[in-house]
C-alpha cells in the first residue's frame, strides 16, 4: 500500500498503531494483573492484540515505500531504524493477549487453590507490565523521531500570515 487518496498511506497508518499500541498495551496489563477484567474482555483482548500486531508490519511498509519517496537525511533513516523496532514488541503483546485469555477463561472458583495458576498469573502480569511499558515507550521514541524528520524545516517559529483568513 502506498497512496491512499493521494496521500502517503504511512501518514494515514501510524494513527492505527500511535491508538492501537497503547491501547492493548493497558488492556492486557489491566486484564494480567485483574482476571475479572480478562475474563469481561473474552476473546476481545487477543483479537485486538492481533489487529495491533497486524498494524505494525502494514505501517512499516507504508513507511518503506515513503523513505522511498522523500529526501533521506538522518533524522528519516532514524525514525526507519526505530520503526523497524516496533514488531517484536507488537508480537510480545499478542503472545501475552493470548496468553492471559488463555490462563483466565476457567471461573474463579476452577481456579481457586491451584498454585501453579497463581505463579502464571503473576508472571504473565510482571511480563504484561514489562512487555507495555517497552512497546509504549518504544511508540513514543518512533512518532517523536518521525515528527521531528518531518517537521524539522517545515514551519516558522514566528507567525508568517495575518492570521484572519483572507490568506
Amino acid at each position: 500500500m502506498s497512496l491512499v487518496n493521494g496521500l502517503p498511506a504511512h501518514v494515514l497508518l501510524v494513527h492505527f498503531v500511535v491508538v492501537l499500541v497503547p491501547l492493548t498495551a493497558l488492556a492486557v496489563v489491566a486484564s494480567a494483573v485483574w482476571p475479572a477484567v480478562a475474563r469481561r474482555m473474552g476473546v476481545v483482548l487477543p483479537a485486538l492484540a492481533l489487529v495491533t500486531l497486524a498494524s505494525v508490519p502494514l505501517t512499516t511498509s507504508a513507511g518503506e515505500w515513503l523513505e522511498e519517496h522523500v529526501g533521506s537525511n538522518a533524522l528519516v533513516r532514524r525514525h526507519a531504524e526505530l520503526g523497524d523496532g516496533l514488531l517484536p514488541w507488537a508480537l510480545g503483546l499478542f503472545v501475552l493477549a493470548a496468553a492471559v485469555w488463555w490462563t483466565t477463561r476457567r471461573t474463579p472458583s476452577e481456579q481457586t487453590g491451584n498454585r501453579s495458576a497463581s505463579v502464571i498469573r503473576i508472571a504473565a502480569a510482571v511480563l504484561s507490565v514489562a512487555v507495555a511499558a517497552g512497546a509504549i515507550v518504544d511508540v513514543y521514541r518512533i512518532g517523536d523521531s518521525g515528527a521531528k524528520a518531518a517537521w524539522h524545516d517545515g514551519y516558522s517559529k514566528t507567525a508568517t500570515g495575518s492570521g484572519d483568513g483572507d490568506d
